[in-house]
């Protein structure tokens, strides 16, 4: 199935957002929505969307995640498909391979490079999420990235270049983003300013009047709404609320305090949020102030530490009176406790890595470094994020929410377990850099053969060989000398 050629829609009519109940939902309250793109598998909500490195979700390949999972729709980073670029070396001139896939005119080159169903709902963002903070040289007409290969900077232009070829589905704007500081009220002023001028240039560019109709871009846009007070950036409301609302399909929030300050107007757009929640207890709390699409980064760290997720929603009602401490939300494989232990990794789930494995076989993986463990858990993971979901969508929807979340919050501990294993090897984008001279993450596994060589050619002596004698022999240790 592919999207059907729409160019004389506007991009609020690309998506289609309904909100179930209640139907007039203040701004800070829980609320149902359905998120519907044409062609696309629909996302109910609220709900998360699944994190991706280089388009595909860690651990999980293209076939076990049409097979063992629910995932319908992703989220990917510009960032990891756009290497820096260079003037000399043959390997590095011209463009991204991803701009160069042959497409039809209906197609999305995204979509074909990383090889994903046409029912997936696929989102753009300039950067992957978690992203590493780069160094802060954002400037009035970019953002800086961080490549396979380097840092370099997002021209703005080139961001609405890349939506025209690549056509996701959705599209996140770009956002002058102070990462790793606290910025001060002259930086505040510059985020807001060109935040906005990024939305008025991207709209302008991708939707305006002076786009010809047959050249409109099908992407919805979600405009970004910055971490900063209702004041900093009432300008930039304002213009979302008026000038710019005709072309923006979403909102996406950076924090949830930003939930509280959005106008009245804009309230019945989907809100994309990417606050980073640490555990459970914040989803629901950021689903009572009005959130309804997440990205969920813990998710992938429990999988990369070896911990599987074990929480229901509501929570069970014998804990509160069988247990005088708080339940874990999760547990760590690495431990010596599960050597032994057959039982699966949750007695209540269904998914595939429950149903045919059990604890010690995945604590065994841990302990080998096989790539399997983290691809079960990753399954397993998976489907607890999906449970909860569905399961806050029909709290809801009864009108018992709130009662609900007050009993989580009471049964089961405030964090999720510390983590104490390795995890599997992590990616340059994965290590931010603690400074200019540190240490090798890494020792090296493999040495050169030329190092071997060197060494031992240093001496002739240093080598036993056939015409080595006795003595020689038993100085290196091959043999022993009797009279």
């Amino acid at each position: 199935m592919t999207l059907p050629e729409a160019s004389s829609q506007s991009p609020d009519e690309m998506v289609n957002f309904t909100l179930l109940s209640p139907a007039a939902a203040p701004i800070l309250a829980p609320r149902l929505g359905n998120l519907a793109v044409a062609g696309r598998t629909a996302i109910p909500t609220p709900n998360y969307i699944p994190l991706t490195s280089r388009g595909a979700v860690p651990h999980i390949a293209h076939d076990v995640m049409r097979d063992q999972t629910a995932i319908g729709s992703l989220f990917i980073g510009l960032e990891d498909f756009i290497e820096k670029q260079a003037n000399t070396g043959p390997l590095r001139k011209g463009s991204p391979p991803i701009y160069n896939v042959p497409t039809a005119p209906h197609e999305s080159a995204l979509r074909k490079f990383i090889s994903v169903p046409e029912e997936f709902l696929l989102i753009l963002g300039p950067r992957r999420v978690p992203s590493i903070v780069c160094p802060p040289n954002n400037t009035p007409n970019s953002i800086s990235v961080l490549t396979s290969v380097g840092f370099r900077q997002l021209e703005a232009g080139e961001y609405v270049e890349a939506v025209r070829k690549l056509r996701p589905d959705i599209v996140v704007g770009l956002a002058d983003l102070a990462q790793g500081q606290t910025p001060g009220s002259k930086r505040r002023v510059k985020m807001a300013d060109r935040t906005h001028a990024f939305t008025s240039h991207a709209t302008e560019q991708l939707y305006g009047q002076t786009v010809p109709e047959g050249s409109r871009s099908k992407s919805a846009y979600f405009a970004p709404v910055l971490p900063l007070e209702n004041t900093q950036q009432s300008l930039y409301l304002a213009d979302l609320e008026h000038d710019l609302r005709p072309h923006i399909s979403g909102l996406a929030l950076h924090e949830s305090a930003s939930l509280s300050i959005l106008p009245e107007k804009l309230g019945n757009l989907p809100r994309l949020l990417f606050s980073d929640p640490a555990t459970p207890h914040d989803i629901l709390r950021q689903v009572s102030l009005g959130a309804d699409i997440f990205t969920i980064p813990f998710l992938g760290a429990t999988s990369d530490a070896g911990i599987a997720l074990d929480f229901t929603f509501p929570a069970p009602s014998t804990a509160e009176t069988a247990a005088s401490e708080s339940r874990p939300l999760a547990f760590d494989l690495w431990s010596s406790s599960f050597k032994v232990d057959t039982a699966s990794l949750s007695g209540s789930c269904e998914c595939y890595t429950c149903k045919n494995h059990h604890r010690a076989y995945i604590h065994h993986l841990l302990s080998t470094k096989e790539m399997l463990a983290w691809t079960l858990l990753q399954i397993h993971n998976h489907h607890t994020i999906d449970k909860f979901f569905s399961a806050i969508r029909a709290s809801i929807e009864r009108g018992t929410f709130d009662t609900d979340a007050d009993m989580f919050h009471r049964v089961y501990a405030p964090d999720l377990p510390e983590k104490t294993g390795q995890g599997p090897r992590l990616r340059g984008h994965q290590l931010p850099a603690a400074g200019p001279h540190q240490t090798r993450r890494f020792p090296r596994v493999y040495g050169r053969l030329d190092d071997a060589a060197e060494k031992f050619a240093e001496s002739e002596s240093s080598i036993a060989t056939p015409d080595t004698g006795a003595d020689g022999l038993e100085a290196h240790g091959f043999a022993q000398k009797t009279t």
